[in-house]
């Protein structure tokens, strides 16, 4: 049963751990998550990946973006609708990358729509924390929510998270969506 409360205090001691790690760590922890996704079969294998860009003290995603591109992969960023649903563009590269609302970068590429996200062959989510079971734990606006509910059920849907934030149970709603696996920076990859 979804508590909103309990959401909004899981989400302030994330945000606030996050605060207390230090640049260095943040980079540590980052290339350990993109260096064990990087080798997973499935994303080995993808044509096809949608992902995001990294934003303040979230798990880095600019290096894993960039690797993912130059071996060639498809890669697919998000673009906030005003309506809270995500667009997808293409990824060409760092410099194919401009402010967006609310501090995001998004791809400047045209967009490929709501439904693009259903052709990627891995789906990699942000999240705040992830349970045992694959629940997630967003920012509170449901667009990932939304995106998730449109991608089938034999994608590799993950989240990055930081080693505390892989957790035995987050407080979830009726339309909240799981993640079929999260990657932490010192357990590596675990599906669910």
């Amino acid at each position: 049963m979804q508590d909103i409360s309990s959401k909004r205090n899981v989400r302030n001691a994330v945000i606030s751990a996050r605060d207390k790690l230090t640049g260095e760590e943040r980079a540590v922890a980052g290339r350990s998550l993109r260096d064990a996704l990087l080798v997973r079969p499935e994303v080995e294998m993808a044509a096809s990946i949608a992902a995001y860009v990294s934003i303040g003290t979230e798990p880095e995603t600019r290096s894993l973006l960039f690797a993912l591109w130059k071996r060639g992969t498809y890669v697919l960023l998000p673009r906030l609708l005003p309506d809270g649903e995500l667009d997808w563009a293409s990824y060409e590269g760092p410099d194919s990358l401009a402010p967006g609302p609310y501090g995001l970068l998004e791809p400047t590429e045209p967009p490929r729509g709501t439904a693009a996200i259903t052709a990627a062959d891995v789906v990699i989510v942000p999240a705040l924390a992830v349970d045992r079971t694959g629940m997630r734990l967003g920012r509170g606006g449901g667009s990932y929510d939304r995106a998730l509910a449109r991608v089938g059920p034999g994608i590799l849907t993950v989240s990055l998270v930081y080693d505390s934030e892989l957790v035995d149970e987050v407080p979830a709603g009726p339309h909240d969506q799981r993640v079929r696996a999260a990657v932490t920076p010192s357990g590596g990859f675990r599906s669910f």
